[in-house]
């Protein structure tokens, strides 16, 4: 019992927000799969419907969480589990979420917009959020890094690429996501870091049963 319990103490929870959001979206995918994905197409799907009801809003963040089956849960926690820790260690946890809602919702709302017919769902936007972000991590007052140049001339132009093409995935959402994450390091963060003396608090599928996924 010893044994076992030294074994678990090396064990850290090393990035609770991270971690935490990994975890959710996994439980949102296994009810969805109990379910028959009625579950993530009340919970966890944007699409336009009246604002008298009361899970739009709740869509509006869910949307993030669910995944439409496990390749594009596992492409999505990738980079989130790779990106996050250093993004929650060099921002802080609670930024950190403030971040990830505003581009949920942010992403939810332009797309019910724009294609009202449509569902969105999936975690690309933060996921394209995290990347934007984390090549800005190391900026300095009044210069652009020319990682972010570079980045954003790869990733995000080849988003503007596929947008031409019918493969079920949501370029939109993506590029919201990386415009959310290159205001949120060139903006938020630095007036973050000025109030707090510069301190740290601290996808595919075209057999898809939905219209589109992030």
């Amino acid at each position: 019992m010893n044994f076992i319990k030294k074994v678990l103490h090396r064990f850290h929870y090393n990035a609770p927000v991270t971690l935490t959001f990994a975890l959710i979206c996994l439980a949102a995918l296994l009810l969805g799969n109990l379910t028959n994905y009625a579950s993530t197409e009340k919970l966890f799907a944007t699409y336009r419907a009246p604002l008298s009801d009361p899970l739009m809003y709740v869509r509006l963040v869910g949307h993030a969480i669910g995944h439409a089956n496990w390749s594009h849960f596992m492409s999505n926690m990738l980079y989130i589990l790779m990106l996050g820790p250093i993004l929650e260690e060099k921002y802080g946890g609670k930024l950190l979420v403030e971040m990830m809602v505003i581009t949920a919702v942010i992403t939810g709302i332009i797309h019910n917009i724009i294609f009202p017919s449509t569902m969105l769902l999936g975690a690309s936007g933060i996921v394209f959020m995290f990347i934007i972000l984390a090549s800005v991590t190391n900026a300095e007052k009044g210069r652009i890094p020319i990682t972010f140049i570079l980045i954003c001339i790869l990733y995000l132009g080849n988003e503007v690429t596929n947008a031409f093409r019918d493969d079920n995935i949501s370029q939109l959402g993506h590029l919201i996501g990386g415009a959310c994450g290159g205001f949120f390091g060139l903006f938020l963060v630095a007036t973050e870091k000025k109030k707090s003396g510069g301190a740290g608090t601290g996808d595919s599928d075209s057999s898809s049963p939905y219209s589109s996924i992030e």
